[in-house]
């Protein structure tokens, strides 16, 4: 295909995103909740890397209903690109910078009816309402109202600002077994159904993440929260969608040296060659958000064949052996992340050597490898 962004790339190493496959899993996580369920395509971390402001139109074209973020300064530059879309910030929000959200039109969260307040103020100077989602905590212990008495009468108290519109409410999944996520809907109902008698209404009640969503219907609510899942990074386990990696990562050979059996390559000489050998020099590193700690565990494919990191990681450059690729040259591909239809590993798989999740690997790709779209 070719591909949607012309920009000439500057180095060999960039990160291929195939927007088709974006658009498929946003319609297939559409199809699966139904045309009653709304889905916020949570676009954090870059997009988890794939280039938030690259992907957005595609995602409210696939029928995200809003973006969803974790800060303001994500939610920022999707305003500046995007003026009339919705966007949520999931996490919280500075005092000093309440203002400009609302004047951004940027949805918050919220957890104190102190910082409730603040943010009532601000939109009154404006002579605009604020949207707000207010934060549960039904167990996760990371950011919310509590869910009990005490909570509820905190809560009671945003029925006095008048310039918020509660468009939402919503809390986070452990995800630890069935029981105990049952106890936390369970909460969440209660609270819910409490703050319903006093005259609380709101138009999205959301609760499920990627997993959740898939696994547990019955959770779904009035919207969903997809993250992983628009970018084909499978979690789920008892339910099933249909969703492809959209993203790759490769780079091209630089540089090859010959190398003698005994001779050590990169710092510390960790790695010597356990006979003669040449080597070939990859630009990229981990500055360029690959695990370091993949030393002795990392490849890449080179003309199909998986050819092994060796020796330390350095920050821009890495060397591969290329003792099973003998006819390998200077500008030779080597894709580093596959999409499965190569030799390379995919990010399951390097999710794994590295001992962490997907979403790591890819939230961790940093802002240098130019993304390219098709």
């Amino acid at each position: 295909m070719e591909p949607v962004s012309e920009a000439f790339p500057l180095r060999d190493t960039v990160i291929r995103v195939d927007l088709s496959a974006i658009a498929e899993n946003m319609a297939n996580i559409r199809h699966l909740v139904g045309p009653n369920v709304a889905v916020a395509a949570a676009v954090k971390a870059n997009g988890y890397g794939h280039g938030a402001l690259a992907i957005a139109p595609t995602l409210l074209e696939s029928g995200a209903s809003m973006l969803a973020v974790a800060s303001l300064g994500e939610a920022l530059e999707l305003r500046d690109q995007l003026p009339d879309c919705p966007i949520l910030v999931m996490g919280l929000v500075p005092d000093t910078c309440l203002s400009l959200a609302a004047a951004r039109r940027i949805t918050l969260t919220i957890d104190s009816l102190r910082q409730a307040r603040l943010l009532n103020d601000a939109a009154k100077k404006l002579g605009r309402p604020a949207l707000i989602h207010i934060k549960i905590d039904t167990g996760f212990h990371r950011i919310g109202f509590p869910c009990n008495e005490e909570g509820l009468e905190e809560l009671s108290g945003l029925r006095e600002l008048p310039w918020l519109v509660t468009e939402g409410i919503f809390s986070h999944l452990a995800l630890l077994d069935d029981a105990s996520n049952r106890i936390q809907y369970e909460q969440f109902l209660w609270i819910l159904g409490r703050l319903e008698e006093i005259g609380f209404s709101f138009r999205y009640r959301h609760l499920a993440d990627s997993i959740a969503l898939v696994d547990y219907p019955e959770y779904r609510m009035d919207m969903v929260r997809a993250g992983a899942l628009i970018y084909g990074l499978k979690g789920f386990h008892k339910g099933f969608v249909s969703v492809r990696q959209a993203l790759t990562f490769e780079t091209k050979i630089c540089h090859i040296t010959s190398v003698k059996k005994g001779e050590g390559v990169s710092y510390d000489y960790t790695w010597r060659a356990p006979e003669d050998t040449r080597i070939g020099t990859l630009p990229f590193g981990y500055a360029d958000g690959y695990p370091r700690n993949l030393r002795g565990k990392g490849v890449v494919s080179i003309r199909g064949v998986r050819c092994p990191i060796v020796g330390v990681l350095c920050m821009d450059q890495c060397m591969v052996d290329l003792h099973d690729v003998p006819d390998a040259e200077i500008g030779d591909t080597a894709v580093i992340y596959g999409d499965g239809s190569d030799a390379a590993p995919d990010i399951q798989e390097i999710s794994t050597l590295a001992g962490t999740n997907k979403n790591e690997i890819v939230a961790r790709l940093t802002a240098r490898p130019q993304r390219i779209y098709y």
